[in-house]
């Protein structure tokens, strides 16, 4: 093997690599506190919503999670301008990740309802709440509570996932990582070094998803 590993592009391509890893973080924070709030609507339509609203939040949920998000980012980048609905680069990537995690949100948070023992309802129910209002203030927590890790897990999923925003041209890391080895021909080193971010970017942001759970629900870490 005679290959030299060379380094030396990080001195040049620095500003390329820090742009690249500040999108991937501003798609995963907004497509993470969306996707969760979508998720907590649809979690609610499809457990205790009107019985009409259902059968369109559970086909919106399996058409999502029985496709792929390479796809679903064409079609909404590609795809819904010739509906006259154009988005850019960072627009189209925000909104699938956001619909993408949302579908696989509503189903976790879903579980977490349907593990709600039906004594909470009743008790909101005894106290003159309506279901949404039950929903709310008794029935919200403790269901996330539950399915933190799973949903956790989730959006670091979804993070990693970001990397196929590259495919329409919005500059994330991975967008950075071609951009560097278009230019330098240093594959192996381009490669390398956006797999060890993606690591670190994963490992923080599940530690942080732990720390914000500990916040969320101290009685989870008095246990």
């Amino acid at each position: 093997m005679n290959y030299t590993f060379d380094y030396g592009w990080l001195l040049v391509y620095w500003p390329v690599l820090v742009k690249g890893i500040g999108i991937t973080v501003e798609l995963t924070l907004v497509g993470g506190v969306l996707g969760v709030m979508l998720g907590i609507a649809c979690a609610w339509a499809r457990a205790l919503g009107p019985s009409w609203l259902r059968p369109f939040v559970a086909g919106y949920v399996e058409l999502i999670r029985n496709t792929p998000f390479l796809i679903q980012l064409f079609f909404i980048f590609f795809g819904l301008p010739a509906l006259g609905l154009r988005m850019g680069e960072l627009e189209a990537a925000n909104f699938a990740m956001v619909i993408n995690l949302g579908a696989y949100g509503c189903e976790i948070i879903r579980a977490g309802i349907q593990a709600t023992p039906s004594g909470q309802f009743e008790a909101g129910a005894s106290l003159g709440m309506s279901r949404i209002q039950t929903f709310r203030h008794v029935v919200l927590i403790p269901a996330l509570q539950r399915i933190w890790p799973a949903l956790s897990s989730q959006i670091v999923i979804v993070m990693l996932g970001s990397a196929a925003v590259s495919q329409i041209a919005a500059e994330d890391l991975t967008f950075a990582a071609n951009f560097i080895q278009s230019r330098t021909f240093r594959a192996f080193e381009a490669y390398f070094v956006a797999t060890l971010i993606y690591l670190a970017l994963a490992i923080g942001l599940r530690q942080a998803l732990r720390g914000l759970g500990w916040t969320l629900f101290p009685r989870r870490t008095a246990r």
